[in-house]
């Protein structure tokens, strides 16, 4: 029997199963125990590696039904609340497996996200789970239509769009020439038996001396682009500083300060063409528009899927990290003169695929070509620690798998100085950054740009829903009691601690986040903080609603499409005109939307993902963010207000950070304020202490059982007199 409304294909935001009808009703029926058998499977490949291409696929489809599954259960009418409960208690346990896994093989995060590409595999695979599962589904389910343009492609089968093989044969003389690339080796002397990594990783943390990670640039002669648009004075010093021949850029400017303008009057001024350009997903587009405006003499054109639409004669080529690994092919012998990589924090893991490809990208650019442009693009170039440095320094050319550059290993050899000696760390560190690292804050480069302030903005959650999350709080709180006492009861290393063993703590805080298994386990950090999300959502809009009446647009950004569905339900009721930036859009109609939110007056707000829309907008027009849900990284949240805080703002910046009072959202919020002192320690040369670079998470259980052993004196006794 078909449904009356025909259900999304491949999307996470997939309507409700309100209309299947059931074949069976007995409790081992259904679609949760077919997730919880193919979790696992997901879960045991885990734990022996990488997990491959088809546990990969079934770890997403498990997350796609999960998520239906949660919302058909939350709107049927026809079951008790215990039954709800019940159920829903079990896909909290299937959720708790799949971070287990994603903790595990933390590449499998990228499948959760918005704009995550479902393969037909998936589809394939989505709909035999629910036939499995005794689902009927109407014809239409039954088959899975292929699009030609976007269709995913395994990972192993690349492609050679037919106007690449086009211009390669009309243009021979774009065929690179090994004989222009310089292959420079320099032989190290004093410091050919140290190990330099470590310590020039260490030069950022502690060499900084007050002074800013950014290299001397150069007067601009003119702040007119060739195209007629106006430069302010520290974007004409970088294209300045590209025509006087510097090709390696870190471009850590914070966001907000025209990176992208930079890098592409910078590639025209150093001839780089044609120049690659790999991007996220949600601004491809915006990228393309950016051309026209900066470069409107080098044509763009932009890879979907397998680039069949693409213009294989144009100078600049822009790509998206989702799509590269069935273009890394051609990209490598098209003969390219330069290489942009935007949000490049993107490639911080290295053992991630976008990773590996950019990297593979950039090493085979380099090698055929004399002097090539390289630029990485960051506002927040550290999200954790100081080795995601690793990566984007790779990428430039300045370090390899094992140790430094050419031009790095001599000016390292110039300073006369070993590790050892007091003065490296400050000499290293400048050594780095005259390679091109340039970062330049708001307030020290466009004093016009009004201050940003984060407001908290706290709510009590004093209903039914707030009461069981605080219950289900105490309950996580205790079971880490629990665990923390028997470790202590059954320690044989004869340590006694006075008070609380906070070495202690914090490993059974690890073991809490390994260990987590299952319903039987019950609530953990993860479910805990998506809850106090949903939660908040109706709070946060209302708070939306009334910035909109006096105070003109607002930007409302969430994580969860569930938050995103409740605060547009709020503003619909309220008679507020939005417009919403997902991931599962077009770029037409996401583009369609923005152009909505900025030019139309009557649209008040605009509901933004923070996935989708974190990088790469110019939200300006509005002086107000409201931050629904807490990120993990304090970066996420200042890519988020920075699409507001930019340059042309006249207005002061707000943005309201709605918290949970009295619940472990307050404990995440100091967490992720004290984790923005390692940027600025690393590039601004800030006096700040650096915090810890554990995980949010784990700095999350850890207050979390403190606070619980401080409260309760009893929970905390050392071991028996016999263990010590």
């Amino acid at each position: 029997m078909a449904r009356p409304g025909q259900r999304q294909s491949g999307g996470t935001r997939t309507a409700p199963r309100n209309n299947h009808r059931r074949v069976r009703d007995l409790d081992n029926d259904g679609i949760i125990p077919v997730l919880a058998r193919a979790v696992r499977e997901v879960e045991a490949g885990a734990q022996r590696g990488p997990v491959k291409p088809s546990g990969r696929t079934k770890f997403q489809v498990v997350a796609l039904l999960m998520r239906e599954e949660r919302a058909r259960v939350k709107a049927d009418k026809t079951i008790t609340d215990a039954d709800r409960a019940e159920q829903m208690k079990r896909l909290d346990g299937v959720a708790t497996i799949l971070a287990k896994a994603a903790a595990r093989d933390t590449s499998l995060i990228a499948l959760l996200a918005e704009e995550a590409v479902v393969s037909d595999t998936a589809k394939s695979l989505k709909r035999d789970m629910l036939i499995q599962a005794g689902i009927e589904l109407s014809p239409d389910d039954l088959i899975i239509t292929t699009e030609p343009v976007a269709a995913p492609v395994a990972t192993e089968r690349q492609v050679v769009p037919q106007s690449v093989l086009s211009r390669q044969l009309a243009n021979p003389f774009l065929a690179p020439d090994f004989a222009l690339a310089e292959h420079k080796d320099v032989h190290p002397r004093r410091l050919a038996n140290w190990e330099l990594f470590g310590p020039l990783f260490k030069s950022f943390e502690y060499g900084s001396g007050g002074v800013s990670a950014c290299m001397e640039l150069p007067e601009p002669t003119t702040l007119r682009a060739p195209g007629g648009a106006e430069m302010m004075r520290h974007q004409a010093q970088v294209v300045e500083a590209a025509a006087e021949g510097h090709r390696t850029f870190l471009l850590a400017d914070e966001p907000g300060l025209g990176k992208t303008a930079q890098s592409l009057l910078a590639a025209q001024a150093a001839n780089a063409y044609p120049l690659l350009v790999v991007v996220p997903n949600v601004v491809k587009t915006n990228w393309a528009r950016e051309v026209g405006l900066w470069t409107p003499n080098h044509p763009a054109t932009v890879i979907h899927g397998d680039g069949d639409t693409i213009d294989g004669f144009a100078d600049i080529v822009i790509v998206n990290y989702e799509v590269l690994d069935r273009h890394v092919g051609w990209l490598g012998d098209l003969g390219f003169r330069g290489m942009v990589v935007d949000e490049a924090h993107f490639i911080k893991n290295k053992e991630s695929q976008r990773s590996k490809h950019v990297l593979q990208l950039s090493e085979r650019i380099r090698a055929r070509t004399a002097h090539p442009l390289l630029m990485a693009l960051t506002g927040t170039p550290l999200i954790n620690d100081i080795e995601d440095f690793r990566a984007i320094w790779q990428f430039l050319g300045w370090i390899d798998e094992k140790k430094p550059g050419p031009e790095l290993m001599e000016a390292l050899e110039e300073t006369g100085l070993t590790p050892a000696e007091p003065g490296f760390f400050a000499s290293a560190r400048a050594s780095v950054i005259d390679l091109g690292i340039v970062r330049r804050r708001k307030v020290d480069v466009a004093a016009d740009i009004p201050a940003r302030r984060i407001a908290d903005l706290p709510v009590e959650l004093d209903d039914e829903v707030g009461r069981s999350i605080r219950e289900a709080e105490r309950v996580l709180a205790g079971r880490l009691v629990a665990r923390y006492q028997t470790a202590l009861a059954t320690r044989t290393s004869g340590v006694v601690v006075e008070g609380i063993d906070h070495d202690l703590v914090r490993q059974v805080a690890k073991w809490e986040l390994e260990d987590g298994d299952g319903p039987s386990t019950g609530e953990n950090v993860f479910s805990m903080v998506r809850r106090i999300g949903q939660a908040k959502a109706g709070l946060a809009a209302d708070y939306t609603a009334q910035l909109a009446r006096t105070a003109g647009k607002v930007v409302f950004f969430a994580k969860h499409i569930d938050v995103m569905d409740t605060a547009s339900a709020v503003f619909e009721k309220r008679g507020i005109s939005f417009a919403s930036i997902r991931g599962d859009q077009t770029p037409t109609v996401r583009q369609k939307n923005i152009d909505a939110f900025v030019n139309d007056p009557s649209v008040q707000v605009v509901v933004c993902s923070l996935t989708a829309a974190g990088v790469g907008l110019n939200l300006q027009v509005a002086s107000n963010v409201v931050l629904a849900e807490l990120s993990w990284t304090d970066a996420e949240q200042t890519q988020a207000i920075d699409r507001v805080h930019r340059i042309g703002q006249e207005e002061p910046v707000t943005a309201w950070r709605v918290i949970a009072a009295q619940t472990i959202d307050t404990k995440i919020a100091e967490l992720i304020d004290s984790k923005a002192g390692l940027a600025a320690r690393a590039l601004d040369g800030s006096d700040e202490e650096i915090v810890s670079s554990a995980d949010v998470q784990l700095g999350a259980l850890v207050a979390l059982l403190t606070d619980a052993l401080a409260a309760s004196p009893a929970a905390r006794k050392a071991a028996p007199q016999r263990r010590r």
